[in-house]
């Protein structure tokens, strides 16, 4: 196998990327009607619009639903349009090769196929089917848009989380990136609340404003 390095850039507003969990995808001609109360509710229906998100209907988006790992990595692989096109291979790599529980006929394999194959670290042994926490979602998230969008390595002044004793060790940097780069927000106590099970309209969230900060650092189309 000869592996390339890809060449991913910043996402546009006109670029349509799949934000994708399961079933058809809808048009984008009105907004979601069940997340006028969600914070957050203009980048939901923002990423709507650009056609990088879908609800279980044309108007409904279940912002409360929990994700699974499954879905964050969709999310994540769809979102940020990693594919394998740039790569080389002898053979069409299967899912069931690197993880030890994602089998190749799920719907999400070639999203974590995508994701493990464009330089996002995802433990072998996870478990699509818990529940995703949003440490975990920050985690992958911030290695797929610094992969994506080549992005330096940065100096930081850590942030102080008041409940960075919860955090596991391994995401500590990327958490603390995730707030330079204003994917996430601390709450009004000072914690980042790691563990947390993370509901779409969180993941639509952080995912928008991941975009947005990657967009800022990059200028280059995507490539298809």
């Amino acid at each position: 196998m000869n592996f390339k390095k890809s060449a991913f850039a910043a996402v546009t507003s006109v670029s349509l990327l799949t934000f994708s969990l399961a079933g058809p995808i809808f048009a984008a001609d009105s907004s979601f009607k069940d997340i006028n109360n969600v914070t957050g509710k203009d980048k939901i229906n923002s990423l709507k619009e650009q056609g990088l998100i879908k609800g279980i209907s044309d108007t409904q988006f279940l912002p409360g639903s929990k994700v699974t790992t499954a879905q964050g990595v969709q999310f994540i692989a769809g979102g940020l349009q990693l594919s394998l096109a740039a790569i080389d291979f002898n053979k069409a790599p299967l899912a069931s090769s690197t993880f030890s529980k994602v089998k190749d006929n799920a719907w999400y394999a070639e999203a974590f196929v995508n994701a493990h194959y464009n330089g996002i670290e995802i433990a072998a042994d996870i478990d699509p089917s818990k529940p995703m926490t949003k440490e975990l979602f920050t985690n992958l998230l911030v290695q797929g848009i610094e992969k994506v969008g080549n992005l330096p390595m940065i100096n930081i002044v850590p942030a102080d989380i008041a409940d960075a004793d919860a955090l596991e060790p391994s995401f500590q940097g990327s958490i603390q990136r995730s707030l330079k780069y204003n994917i996430n927000t601390l709450d009004a106590n000072g914690k980042f609340n790691p563990k947390k099970q993370i509901t779409r309209a969180e993941a639509a969230v952080m995912l928008y404003n991941a975009l947005d900060y990657l967009k800022s650092k990059t200028n280059t189309a995507p490539q298809s």
